[in-house]
This record gives structure tokens, C-alpha cells and sequence, in this order.
């Protein structure tokens, strides 16, 4: 039996409100009425679209990739109306999270694949890992991106694939890097730029400074990449900093990378869950990351 769009647009509708009682006015039909459609559309597709909260109706993993479907194919047919013709294919949404302290320069090059395809679009959503991993589990994002992976625990269906390892090396403007001076002399004497002591890197330069004896002089502990680049630009300091996140600096001179630091790392984690409907974009993409 071929689909009820008359079915689909209650549903669409009540996905964006949230809410049947403000669906059923927006759509100037009783509330039970509302309901029989969407329950007539589950049934048609054999699954359920939304759970309820309270009074508040979420989607389901299906009800998310249903409503995607539906607003592509309303959008369509406003353009038909509008144009007589259709230009090009119907983009594939995908729904990326990155932590917002997280670099760029590696935000860019994972997304580089699919950016300016005429069949993708990526909706790009910044936040603190609470906020990121939430909407996740809500089916609002596909991916999120981070450097510091979730917890695992019995309750939670996140899968964890690291996508790369980066060097850390200390990293300023020349003046700060003269060659040949010993790594321990370095950072003795030369003030940093450090991450915040929560960071795995900032755990691994500790440890590496207890090896060496050496009490750094810190300048400024900082948990947002972009902010310890603009930092080291400045000359505050050394930045304790992966190279790829000033890599247009490095190449245009007005940063070095004085040395690297031993056996430190910065490791970049995608963070999906489990799912019935992955999105297709994914698995290629996270294929070819790693």
C-alpha cells in the first residue's frame, strides 16, 4: 500500500510542535483526530515514531528519520509549486556535534569528504560534551566529535571509534624558539601555555615534566584550542598544542614548532550509538577518517 502524505504532514507537524494539542490547532483539527493519523502512519511503516515524556511527544530513532523524509518531501513539492521544476537532488542531512574547545583544523579535515557535495548537507552543532551526548542519545545528531570519549556504562549505547592521533608538540613564535636549547631547559625556563589539568595531553605533560624534574612557568592554562592558538600568536608563551590545530600558522612562519614532545598525544574520538537506521553518510566517512 502506497504511503498517506495526508498522514505524513499531521506527523510533520506534530514532530516541530512537540505537542499534539498545539499540532491539532495548527492544523485546525481535533486532537483525536491528530492521533488516528499518526497511529495509522505507524502502523503503515510498522514502527513507532514517537515516545512520550510527560506531555511532551520525542522521537523515536525511526520517527527522526521519518520527519527528515518528510520535510524533504514537503520541501520538494513547495518548489514544484513554485518553480514547475526541480533543480538538482534532495540533499542527505548530516547532523554533526564537535565539543566546542575542539580544533578546527581537525574538525575541517574529517568533514572535508563530504563538504560541498551536491547531495549532502552538514548541519555543524557546538556544545559542552553533556550537551553534545544528550542530543545524541536524543537521534538530534549522528556524530559528535571530541577528544575526550563518554563513559561507558550499562545504561548508555554510545560506540567510540578513534578517528586519529596527533603529536603534541610545544609551539610559539620564533623569538621564543631559539634552536638548540635542551627540552628540559626549555620548558624551565620559557613560560607555557598549557591545557587545563583535566586534558589527557595536559595529564601526559605532566607526567613528562615529573620525568625531566622541571617546574614549568605557566602562563595561562586554557581548554579551548582556538584561544591557546590566539595566545601563542601573541607570544604569551609556548603552546603545549597537536601541530594540526595552527597549521596555517606554522606554514606561513608566524608560528614554529620548536620540538616535539615525547610519547605525548592528542587522541580525536567519533562518538555515534547503536542504531536500527544509521545515517548512510556515516559509515564511509568514518571509514575513511580512520
Amino acid at each position: 500500500m502506497d504511503l498517506n502524505y495526508h498522514h505524513l504532514r499531521y506527523f510533520q507537524t506534530v514532530a516541530h510542535e512537540g505537542n499534539l494539542t498545539r499540532a491539532a490547532g495548527r492544523l485546525n483539527v481535533s486532537q483525536s483526530a491528530v492521533s488516528s493519523q499518526i497511529r495509522a502512519l505507524e502502523d503503515r511503516l510498522g514502527l513507532a515514531l514517537f515516545e512520550r515524556r510527560g506531555r511532551m511527544l520525542h522521537l523515536t530513532e525511526a520517527g527522526r528519520i521519518a520527519l527528515d523524509h518528510a520535510d524533504a518531501i514537503f520541501a520538494t513539492g513547495r518548489e514544484l509549486v513554485a518553480t514547475l521544476q526541480q533543480s538538482g537532488r534532495q540533499r542527505q542531512a548530516l547532523r554533526v556535534g564537535a565539543l566546542a574547545t575542539l580544533s578546527r583544523n581537525f574538525q575541517l579535515a574529517f568533514l572535508r569528504p563530504v563538504l560541498g557535495r551536491p547531495d549532502v548537507e552538514v548541519i555543524l552543532r557546538s556544545g559542552s560534551a553533556a550537551e553534545l551526548f544528550n542530543a545524541l542519545a536524543a537521534h538530534h545528531l549522528d556524530l559528535v566529535l571530541t577528544n575526550r570519549p563518554p563513559a561507558a556504562d550499562a545504561l548508555t549505547s554510545f560506540v567510540v571509534q578513534r578517528l586519529a592521533e596527533q603529536t603534541v608538540s610545544l609551539i610559539g613564535v620564533p623569538d621564543l624558539c631559539p634552536p638548540g636549547v635542551p627540552l628540559a631547559q626549555r620548558l624551565a625556563e620559557t613560560a607555557l601555555i598549557l591545557p587545563t589539568p583535566e586534558s589527557g595531553v595536559r595529564v601526559g605533560f605532566d607526567a613528562l615534566v615529573g620525568r625531566l624534574g622541571v617546574r614549568p612557568q605557566i602562563a595561562a592554562e586554557v581548554d579551548d584550542m582556538a584561544m591557546m592558538r590566539l595566545l601563542a600568536r601573541e607570544g604569551v608563551g609556548l603552546a603545549v598544542l597537536p601541530p594540526i590545530v595552527v597549521r596555517d600558522e606554522l606554514a606561513s612562519g608566524v608560528l614554529t614548532e620548536s620540538e616535539h614532545l615525547p610519547n605525548l598525544t592528542e587522541a580525536f574520538y567519533g562518538v555515534t550509538t547503536e542504531r536500527r537506521f544509521p545515517n548512510p553518510l556515516l559509515a564511509d566517512l568514518l571509514r575513511e577518517a580512520g
